[in-house]
């Protein structure tokens, strides 16, 4: 299988994780941020030392690709490529937004049909967000959004749909449809990267370290309906 060094830093918590043969061997958060500047060096020098203490040699290293904080997004990728260049080791890129159905589909039974929308806080009433199934299959992909009654009518009518991450709450009273449920305290969280990246490690989707820029908020602009525009 592979050890994978796992790097979180989209939104105000940072978060970084070790991953070997499915299952996660470290883990160190900070709920207290943004704080990326001050504790992902210390969280990633802790986990290199763990690793390195125990002779477990990484394979890779993952990081959360956005939509997010461009900071935060900037610190975690810089980082990410300062790891893979001084290991000699391979880069992957783990979507935020698929990465928070992680732990929805881990801690919460959904019923078969149930659609997952990920929503990351653009402010007012936009939000960054995508649509998938419960096998993470892409039903619609990440797109601006700015929230009104029957942005997710289409799917709403048909299916279950299952809202969380740090820009669903306020969308809940404007969305107002009996198929729409909201999950509080989800969070993209570096434990939770594991199973996204050691998938992309085995199919071998990695990414150039020299040029790969991560999917800052301000790139999902172009992908905003033309009614919303």
């Amino acid at each position: 299988m592979s050890c994978i060094l796992n790097i979180e830093t989209s939104t105000d918590v940072c978060s970084v994780a070790v991953s070997e043969n499915g299952a996660c061997i470290f883990k160190e958060d900070d709920h207290s941020g943004p704080n990326h500047a001050v504790k992902l060096g210390v969280f990633v020098d802790e986990a290199l030392s763990f690793t390195d203490n125990h002779a477990i040699p990484f394979d890779a290293v993952a990081v959360s690709s956005g939509p997010g904080s461009y900071t935060g997004l900037r610190i975690g990728t810089s980082m990410a490529k300062g790891v893979c260049y001084a290991r000699d080791l391979k880069l992957i890129a783990v979507p935020t937004l698929e990465l928070l159905c992680v732990p929805v589909l881990l801690r919460h039974e959904l019923p078969d049909e149930a659609l997952l929308c990920p929503m990351i806080d653009a402010r007012r009433m936009e939000v960054y967000a995508a649509i998938y199934d419960r096998a993470l299959k892409t039903v619609r992909p990440t797109m601006a959004d700015v929230v009104e009654a029957d942005t997710y009518l289409q799917y709403l009518d048909e299916h279950p749909v299952y809202f969380f991450g740090n820009g669903a709450a306020k969308c809940m009273e404007t969305i107002n449809h009996p198929n729409a449920h909201l999950i509080e305290g989800i969070e993209p969280l570096a434990k939770y990267m594991f199973p996204l990246a050691e998938k992309r490690f085995l199919q071998e989707q990695f990414e150039d370290v020299a040029y790969f820029v991560p999917n800052y908020l301000k790139d999902f602009v172009a992908l905003k309906p033309k009614k919303l525009l």
